[in-house]
Parts: C-alpha cells; structure tokens; sequence
C-alpha cells in the first residue's frame, strides 16, 4: 500500500525502512512467500517447507468482506470474467462489486496459450466459495457474453446465488403458456423497450434451461441487454447488470490504476496466484476504508448560507458525482495516518443501494471553464 506497487524490490525497500531490516534479507523472505515449498529458502538442507495453497484462502476472504457490511445488509453482488496479461497468463476471477470497485476474492492463473476447457477452474472456484455467505442474503453474479453455459447457471444456484449471465440475441426463447420458440432478437425493440417473464430459453437440449429473461434496449445502445437469472420476474430487476462495469475498475487497480501487476516479471501461474493474494488483500484493505469514508462524509449543509448565495442556485438535491474512487481514497486516508502517526482508518463496506436506472452517469455543466487552446 505504502509503495502504491506489488514490485519486489519496491515492496522489500519500504519494509526494510519501516522494519529496520536489511533489504536483501526482506526480499528474499517475500520471495518465499509465493515460491512452492521445494524452491523455498533452506529446503535443499532438508528444512521442512511447504507451499501456500491460495484456494485455500478464498471462503476466509469473502467470509471477511461479508462481515466488513452494516449488520442490516442482506445482499452482495458479484462479477466474474476473464483477463489476459499479456501471452502469459489468462486470470479466471470472481470479485465483490461495491460502490465503483471490485475486490477479487477467487481466480486462478492458466498460460494464455494453454489449450483446454475453463468449466472445471470455474467449476472449482465456486466451490471454494461454499459457504461464505450467510444463506439469507441475496447473492447476484454478473457475467458477460460468453459466459453464460447451462453447467454455469447451475454451479452459480447450486450455491443458493443467482446468475445475471447476459446472453447474445441470435438464440431462442419460448415464453411460459405459448408453445413456439421466438428469435431474441424479437424480444425486445429499441427506444426503451423492455420486457421480462419465465421462459424456455434455446433449442438445443445441451443448452436449453427453464428461467427468467430481463431485456431492456435503451436508445443510444448499439444492442439490447438479455440477461438470463433464476429470479422471479417481479423481483429481478436488468439495471442491476450495471454493477458488472465495476469489475473493469479492479482490472485498473490491480495494473496501472494501482498496483502495477502489469510489470511483473512472473512466469509461473502459481507463483503469480500468491501475488494475487497480497493484491486481494491490499485491495480489501484501501477499498474498505475508502467507502466508510465515502459514506461518512458529511453533508452540504445549505440552510446557514443567505437567501443569494451562489450554492443555494446551484444546489441540485442529488448526490454528487464520485470524483475520486474508494481505492484511492482508501490509500490517501491510510498515508496520512502514517504521515501524522494516528490510529488506522477503519475498515467497512457499505454499498450503495443496487441501481434503478440503466443510465451511467448525469451530465451536468462543468463547475468550471475549460482550459484554452494557447494561441
């Protein structure tokens, strides 16, 4: 957090300055960190070793998240996609979406260019997960395009959860009470068409599964939202795919946005997947007291200012604008801390309320004049 970089040698000279220590000496200690047990210092000698099984870690660390919420909140959602560094690694991940970040809390590494299926590490990474969340709560898992098989919408309730899996328009459905298969691509129109209800979705026995269809088609959309959940259509509501963009912010965090994971010189997945784990954990840590002090910040208070003032005509009633995410604001709290010796921030997560609307953002003047061009 201090060296605001998972980078060794940045981290090993913070912690040697903060510890007193020799550099060479931290490094080598982070080294055994996320080296296997037979590479670790002092195993050649015959010392007994072992190796730190990252899987292992993950229903402790959602189990943690949950406990960080207000005692009154009973709901969680999820994101779950694949990201590439590079021809290196291909990261399979599951993150917990609060307030405009993502905190991953499983993944597992394959080699980009390793041939194979992903269904058992998916298959593998939810199961990890059994457990972690208190049966009453309201569980969603977002995922894209691409991601949305019958053995994923399975895995995804087997666990009690519910999938928010989006499906592409060129496949069928069959809405309850009619007995013909429909094009997706009729479900729904442009300019705000909407539509939702039990259904049959596809033809292919292999893929065909018996659930509920949210669409939506906003104009300025270049294609509808189709997004396939065990729900009721009463409950389930499409804006609620939204909180799947937040997912893009933890990919940010984790490279140039934050930690600086882009520059590593890794090429062992399991060595890079007990980096992950001191990346998860940094980024509980700033994100957690981001959003309480996010959440905490007081409020404009109008009612002492003259009739005249400038705020008061300018005042909208809405929430302002996030103008700086939860992760960086964590992290600034924590250095200032540091910096003037007081006890840490405290560490909550409170969510936002799940999103109405589909729109992203309010447009609204600028509160100041945009730089001009030099002549």
């Amino acid at each position: 957090m201090l060296a605001q970089r998972c980078g060794l040698t940045q981290v090993a000279v913070v912690l040697a300055d903060l510890l007193g220590r020799r550099e060479q000496a931290v490094r080598e200690q982070l080294r055994d960190g996320y080296r296997d047990a037979s590479a670790k210092s002092g195993a050649k000698r015959g010392d007994k070793r072992r190796s730190l099984e990252v899987s292992t870690c993950f229903a402790p660390l959602l189990r943690w998240v949950v406990a960080l919420h207000p005692p009154d909140c009973t709901h969680l959602a999820l994101g779950m996609d694949a990201s590439t560094l590079g021809q290196r690694f291909t990261v399979l991940s599951i993150h917990v979406l609060i307030r405009g970040c993502a905190i991953p809390v499983a993944w597992t590494m394959v080699r980009a260019t390793a041939k194979g299926a992903w269904q058992p590490h998916w298959e593998a990474l939810f199961q990890h997960l059994q457990g972690s969340v208190p049966a009453a709560w309201t569980v969603i898992v977002t995922a894209g395009r691409g991601l949305d098989a019958k053995w994923l919408f399975q895995a995804i309730t087997a666990l009690g959860w519910h999938p928010f899996l989006r499906i592409n328009r060129q496949g069928t459905y069959c809405p309850d009470g009619v007995d013909t298969f429909r094009p997706l691509s009729q479900g729904v129109t442009m300019h705000g068409g909407r539509w939702k209800g039990t259904v049959r979705c596809f033809t292919t026995p292999k893929r065909q599964r018996a659930c509920t269809l949210v669409a939506r088609w906003d104009a300025g959309y270049r294609d509808p939202w189709l997004v396939l959940t065990d729900l009721p259509p009463a409950v389930a509501d499409v804006a609620w795919y939204r909180l799947r963009a937040w997912i893009e912010a933890s990919y940010k965090a984790m490279k140039r946005g934050g930690w600086q994971w882009e520059q590593t010189k890794m090429t062992n997945p399991r060595r890079a997947e007990r980096l992950w784990l001191a990346l998860a954990l940094a980024t509980l840590w700033v994100v957690s007291v981001g959003c309480y002090a996010e959440a905490t910040q007081p409020a404009v208070v109008l009612t002492a200012l003259p009739e005249t003032h400038v705020a008061r005509r300018r005042a909208t009633g809405q929430r302002p604008l996030r103008s700086l995410s939860c992760l960086h604001r964590g992290r600034l709290r924590l250095v200032a801390a540091f910096i003037h010796g007081h006890a840490l921030p405290p560490m909550q997560l409170i969510p936002e309320p799940w999103p109405k609307s589909l729109n992203s953002h309010i447009v609204r003047p600028l509160a100041y004049r945009p730089l001009q061009n030099a002549a």
